[in-house]
Order: structure tokens, then C-alpha cells, then sequence
């Protein structure tokens, strides 16, 4: 049977012994988006693992979290080249002004 399928013997084994599926547990994040994009606003420079110690999550979180909230880095251009930086930036908010 393994060599049919091309896996490895110990696999087969494994799903011979347990052939009932696991049960996957609800995936929740505890995450609160207002209070990350303020996050966001007050550190802008900030790392995820960063954020996400602040907020009491996973970096992994954050970083889904993120992506969702369409957050951005730009390169901050107006600083000269040994000081550039990376910036957040969130779609809709007004940075400048």
C-alpha cells in the first residue's frame, strides 16, 4: 500500500491505527482591531513581536491581523539615506495632516 501511494510505511501505519479524524479546535483570536490600529498610530515603527507583546497575542495575530487591516510600510523618503526608516501606513487615516 505505501509503495502505491509513494509514502512512507510508518504513515500508512499511522492512519491504519487512527482512522478517525481529529477533531480540529476553533481557531479565535483575541485580538481587538481598534485597539491595534491605534497601536499602529502611536508606534509606527514598531516590530510585530513588538505589537504583539503589547497586545497579549501571537506574533502570527498580528501579523493576520494586519494584513486585514490593510497596514502598510513605506519608506520614509523626506529622511536623508542613512536614516530612512520604514513607516506604517493605514489606508483611509490621514498621516500628514
Amino acid at each position: 500500500m505505501a509503495t502505491w501511494f509513494d509514502v512512507g510505511v510508518a504513515s500508512v501505519t499511522r492512519w491504519i491505527k487512527n482512522i478517525y479524524r481529529k477533531p480540529q479546535g476553533l481557531r479565535r483570536r483575541k485580538i481587538d482591531l481598534d485597539a491595534l490600529r491605534q497601536d499602529v498610530l502611536d508606534y509606527p515603527d514598531a516590530y510585530q513581536y513588538e505589537r504583539a507583546k503589547r497586545l497579549g497575542v501571537t506574533q502570527n495575530a498580528i501579523f493576520l491581523a494586519l494584513r486585514k487591516l490593510r497596514v502598510s510600510y513605506k519608506k520614509n523618503t523626506a529622511a536623508s539615506w542613512d536614516e530612512r526608516r520604514r513607516t506604517a501606513f493605514l489606508p483611509g487615516k490621514n498621516q500628514g495632516a
